[in-house]
């Protein structure tokens, strides 16, 4: 092994001596691909602060030449101006303010050496957070409830926009840049109380008040106009940059995600988002699966950034720890097996140059992407499980405008689904509307308000032979009358246990225990002890709703799977599941680690089989370099005909394979971290 590094660094330092003497060999130039067409990347960033000096001054051509023969991304991502308003290259638009002292011009170097490449260049741009321009400009800031300006966040009403980000991002396009990921974006956006934001407030809406806290009345209206406000404010910038140059590709980070489930209705070129850094796997599940929703319905390419090293926001705990490439290869095949792209982050050196130590990782984990490529890039999901992230819920009862803070119950829910190997989408109110008759069972997870029009759409859905299963103690409320169900006292969040197949298991947040009518029979009995089983009532009920069923989980599950993924609380799932859903186009036996997902690939079926094996879900474990590979996967595919040939890729191994009254069965003899199933007719 120290043999084998030995020569990958003498190799990196004799092609950074080659590339500074204009000795290195020639490549063929290609057209940048555009975001549309790519599929790796790699982000890059130090978000300069006012302390940073002489940026440029290790950083070479050759050091950047070699990292682009060694890897060979479609794009990179590099630091331009991050959250404390920085200007990492020497801007000369008058409002900015740049780092204190230049030796050479990064962004000048990044686009000369991409361009020799055909490698894209995107720049990282830190928007509504910028504390400079909170500094310098007060006036452009918001300002919070208590009449103080925030220090950080500027006002989407101000003249920050048009004075600094657009003149700006119009001086970037002018270097030859292909576009930008806007970072600090809608999760930083805040309410505001400027004299501008008011204005505009009372004149869209002709309501006179300042509401500040959710008693007042129209508190609500408020804040749906400030996130309209966000949602303009991006459109704005969108359009003046694309008029200016219709080229430059413009994407706002987290928008239009699970962060903002938003319908996309400003012209941005792409959608983006950047994992947890923790329990990443899991965060990819969750993020992917409505990125690619999103994707499909408004014909936006997506792709998601994996962090290469663990970060902790919140002290104590560990920052800066690399991950290992077998780490970031199962989060990126979670990524891919939605259809989605992959960038990895690497933080950039405080002169803006790039260290060499990652190299290692970063080429392995594009060959890992490279390889999937044929069978992921493009591919659409077959519809069999539809999880529902409600926009109408978020709106109403997420603390923030924009953020993450509603994600428990989908993320705990979905993940539990996914270890229980059905393959899952996750889907939007709008994306629902008028195409819930493609999915064999829609899931409600815990979220609590539903409109009127949506919750008509579905139990319509079930009376023409649909199937439901609502989870949650609130979600359920909505569903008694249809369920046949009275509560029995209020729900609360207690603990209490549930036995699963003759094994109990804990739930410790909200509980709503129900009364059954007259002849009625529980799916799950909460019991108060988990030795002396006597009964609280029941927890889960189901019944036929026309030709349809519906079934109600009376419980919040879904931050009890993340906390301890429970064997028994995803068996509870999937015995809840099964009946609803008897028929999966794909079955695992053999492993309980295998995620699934089933695609499209032009004509042919497409069965992505992703090993979560390993410690990626553990708090206390930071990184990772082992994940069993598993053995002798035993496979069920439900196929309306015998195929020709299935063949496990990129391994590019035919399987022999059995098949009988629509079931062809056969053994995957080992996985390591992400093998397709391609099903060649």
């Amino acid at each position: 092994m120290k043999q084998t590094l030995s020569l990958f660094l003498t190799v990196l330092i004799l092609s950074d001596v080659l590339a500074q003497s204009g000795s290195a060999p020639s490549t063929s130039v290609r057209a940048p691909l555009r975001r549309s067409e790519s599929f790796f990347g790699l982000h890059f960033d130090f978000h300069a602060g006012a302390g940073d000096l002489n940026i440029g001054q290790t950083l070479t051509e050759g050091r950047i030449d070699s990292l682009l023969t060694l890897v060979k991304p479609d794009f990179i991502q590099v630091d331009c101006k991050g959250h404390p308003g920085i200007s990492s290259y020497p801007s000369r638009v008058p409002t900015t303010t740049s780092a204190q002292s230049f030796i050479k011009n990064p962004l000048q170097l990044f686009r000369d050496v991409t361009r020799r490449h055909g490698v894209a260049l995107y720049v990282h741009y830190s928007g509504v957070f910028d504390q400079a321009a909170a500094r310098k400009f007060p006036q452009w800031a918001v300002v919070n409830a208590d009449g103080q300006r925030n220090p950080d966040k500027m006002s989407v009403h101000s003249a920050y926009v048009d004075s600094l980000l657009i003149p700006q991002l119009k001086e970037i396009a002018d270097y030859g840049v292909d576009g930008v990921w806007v970072d600090g974006e809608c999760w930083a956006t805040e309410p505001d109380y400027s004299p501008q934001a008011l204005a505009a407030f009372r004149a869209r809406t002709g309501l006179q008040t300042r509401p500040i806290s959710p008693n007042d009345p129209t508190y609500e209206s408020f804040r749906n106009f400030a996130r309209q406000s966000f949602i303009d404010y991006v459109g704005h910038y969108t359009d003046a940059l694309h008029r200016y140059n219709p080229q430059f590709q413009v994407c706002s980070n987290w928008a239009f995600s699970s962060m903002m489930p938003e319908p996309v209705t400003i012209d941005v070129d792409f959608l983006s988002g950047d994992l947890t850094p923790g329990n990443s796997v899991n965060s990819a599940v969750l993020m992917a699966r409505v990125m690619a929703s999103q994707s499909r319905f408004y014909q936006k390419p997506y792709d998601l950034m994996a962090w290469g090293f663990y970060h902790s926001f919140t002290p104590p705990g560990s920052s800066g720890d690399p991950k290992t490439a077998l780490q970031l290869q199962q989060e990126a095949a979670e990524i891919m097996a939605m259809g989605g792209g992959v960038q990895s982050y690497f933080l950039q050196n405080r002169d803006a140059s790039i260290s060499r130590q990652d190299w290692p990782v970063m080429a392995e984990l594009a060959r890992f992407i490279r390889a999937r490529q044929p069978y992921c890039q493009y591919t659409i999901a077959v519809p069999q499980i539809a999880v529902l992230y409600s926009s109408a819920s978020f709106r109403k009862y997420n603390r923030r405008l924009y953020d993450g803070g509603r994600d428990a119950g989908v993320l705990g829910i979905t993940t539990a689904l996914m270890d229980a190997q059905y393959p899952t989408e996750i889907l939007m109110e709008h994306h629902l509307h008028g195409n819930m008759k493609r999915y064999g069972l829609i899931v409600i997870p815990e979220w609590p308000y539903l409109t009127d029009a949506f919750q008509k759409e579905l139990l319509d859905y079930v009376q023409g032979g649909g199937n439901l299963l609502v989870i949650g103690a609130g979600a359920t409320r909505n569903f008694w009358t249809e369920l046949g169900v009275i509560p029995a006292g209020p729900a609360r969040k207690k603990t209490t246990w549930v036995s699963v197949d003759g094994q109990v298991t804990t739930l410790s947040d909200s509980i709503q225990t129900v009364q059954l009518p007259p002849g009625g029979s529980a799916l799950i009995t909460a019991f108060a002890d988990q030795y002396v089983k006597t009964s609280e009532g029941a927890l889960a009920t189901s019944r036929q709703l026309g030709k349809g069923t519906i079934t109600g989980l009376y419980a919040n599950i879904g931050r009890d799977y993340i906390r301890h993924q429970a064997p028994n609380l995803r068996r509870l799932v999937a015995g809840l599941v099964k009946p609803l859903f008897p028929n999966p186009i794909v079955e695992i036996s053999g492993t309980n680690l295998v995620h699934v997902a089933v695609n499209r690939l032009h004509k042919q079926l497409a069965v992505n089989l992703i090993n979560t094996g390993g410690r990626h879900a553990n708090e206390e474990v930071f990184t990772y370099d082992e994940v069993p590979p598993l053995q002798a996967i035993k496979v069920r595919l439900r196929l309306d005909r015998k195929p020709g040939r299935i063949v496990q890729q990129p391994e590019n191994k035919v399987l022999p394979f059995s098949y009988s009254h629509g079931v062809c069965t056969l053994t995957v003899p080992e996985l390591a971290v992400h093998s397709i199933l391609v099903v060649v007719n």
